[in-house]
């Protein structure tokens, strides 16, 4: 079974730093693509930055340039660092993973089969 738990969210100001955690059990997270992505209030869930097996990233243009995806190999573990935070990256905050090793348009979260369950992130 693929499970995956985030952790790292709060409550923070504008211009802050948050590193969000992602834990991934039963599945081979460093063979296959994963990405994070967010959904704000009353609105959809969207792509926010994915890497793929390699660990070639892609970011939302929105976080571009002040949001950095990793993973911890060893410790089976994604992270989602985001700099210079704003309120309009309030929302809740998913880990996913895909069957896939690397996919033609990561950003697409229809191409993710397993997800966590979601940490808050709130910027005021």
């Amino acid at each position: 079974h693929v499970q995956l738990v985030e952790s790292g969210g709060g409550s923070v100001h504008a211009g802050d730093t948050l590193r969000l955690s992602c834990t991934v059990s039963g599945y081979s997270a460093s063979s296959h693509q994963q990405g994070w992505f967010r959904q704000a209030l009353g609105k959809e869930r969207e792509a926010v930055a994915v890497i793929d097996y390699h660990g070639v990233t892609k970011y939302a243009d929105s976080v571009k340039g002040r949001s950095t995806i990793s993973r911890d190999n060893a410790k089976n573990t994604l992270y989602l660092q985001m700099n210079n935070l704003k309120p309009e990256d309030t929302g809740m905050y998913y880990c996913a993973a895909s069957y896939a090793a690397s996919l033609d348009n990561g950003l697409d979260q229809r191409e993710y089969g397993f997800w966590g369950q979601g940490t808050q992130v709130t910027v005021s």
